[in-house]
């Protein structure tokens, strides 16, 4: 019991995250995964997005047995029923995810036992982008705030060290800040 104490840290089982690690540098291939999301409309600003399958370790994965289903909208003010999340706060929801997953498997990776971790994101948008009303206003946010509280017990100066390296991992964030080129086709039927 002890060994597996030892072993798993924050919920990460360590000898799987570094026998994960090794894996990849000995045959980087298995690296490259495709991730895929199907929308539908259902009316107005409800739309639901199914998540199941993607390719991973040079193959289709089917390790999911159901899919995931996440429905989106907009609040009454920007004319949705409040049938979901807007889309900008998924975008939100997705960066906390990904900087609170890497800052889990970074400490974990370190030796560190969390005790606690939460955030606050806040996005400022003018939705006089989005909406076509002024063309000097982007579309999206023009500013977003992350904010930690982490618990654990290293010291502040090493907690502070594995949150900035969790930034530095944490794919949205880098999707988010550097920009990632998207292809959109479009097919009338």
């Amino acid at each position: 019991m002890t060994d597996i104490a030892t072993r798993v840290r924050n919920g990460v089982d360590t000898d799987v995250l570094f026998g994960t690690l090794d894996a990849i540098k000995a045959q980087p291939e298995i690296a490259s995964f495709t991730f895929r999301v199907r929308n539908r409309w259902l009316g107005g600003a409800h739309n639901r997005s199914t998540i199941k399958d993607f390719y991973a370790a040079c193959q289709e994965d089917a390790s999911r047995t159901s899919a995931f289903e996440v429905d989106a909208g907009e609040p009454q003010i920007l004319l949705g029923l409040d049938t979901g999340p807007n889309p900008a706060e998924y975008a939100l929801h997705a960066l906390a995810a990904c900087l609170t997953t890497s800052l889990v498997y970074v400490a974990a990776a370190r030796g560190v036992r969390l005790t606690e971790v939460s955030s606050t994101l806040e996005g400022d948008m003018d939705v006089r982008g989005a909406l076509g009303l002024a063309r000097e206003v982007r579309n999206g946010f023009s500013r977003v705030r992350v904010s930690f509280s982490i618990k654990g017990d290293a010291p502040e100066e090493k907690l502070r060290e594995i949150a900035a390296r969790a930034q530095a991992r944490s794919a949205v964030y880098d999707i988010i800040t550097r920009g990632v080129p998207v292809d959109v086709d479009v097919a009338v039927v």
